[in-house]
């Protein structure tokens, strides 16, 4: 069996008057996070590492962020499950997901088990196969200010 493995990594600002969307979930917090999309920085960080084992550049490259597109405000599962079946047209089915969001606040920690499920629901796989972590950065940098979120992912592909 040949096996990939790809990495993503997304940030995007936290401002006022938008809604956060972590995993795939909201989050009641003072500020949302400021991109084209719902701006979902672990979903693009997952969609950016399945691309990348995959060899299909990333997530900007299949969904431009150009205004007034089909993508503007685009709920971010839409394009996870979009992206699973881009590389399960090229034959490769998702292994396993290792993923850490970085943010300040709000706490993460309660909520992972509610963003593992779907996620594993939005790429067709087993919740035990989505792993997600989250660290703050001791108040270091643009996150420690809370200026903005990130979040890295890593995913093992399986040619089938």
């Amino acid at each position: 069996m040949k096996i990939r493995v790809g990495m993503g990594f997304d940030v995007h600002q936290l401002v006022e008057g938008r809604e956060l969307w972590l995993g795939g979930i909201r989050f009641e917090h003072s500020k949302g996070l400021l991109g084209h999309s719902d701006a979902d920085v672990l979903i693009h960080a997952i969609c950016d590492a399945i691309l990348g084992a995959a060899n299909m550049r990333d997530i900007g490259y299949h969904f431009p962020p150009k205004k007034g597109n089909e993508f503007e405000n685009i709920d971010s599962k839409i394009l996870l499950r979009r992206t699973v079946e881009l590389v399960t047209a090229k034959g490769y089915a998702i292994g396993n997901v290792d993923s850490t969001i970085c943010a300040e606040t709000p706490k993460i920690n309660p909520r992972i088990a509610e963003m593992q499920e779907v996620l594993a629901d939005c790429m067709s796989i087993d919740k035990d196969d989505v792993s997600i972590k989250a660290t703050t950065t001791e108040k270091l940098g643009f996150t420690g200010r809370e200026e903005g979120i990130s979040a890295y992912a890593v995913v093992l592909l399986e040619k089938r």
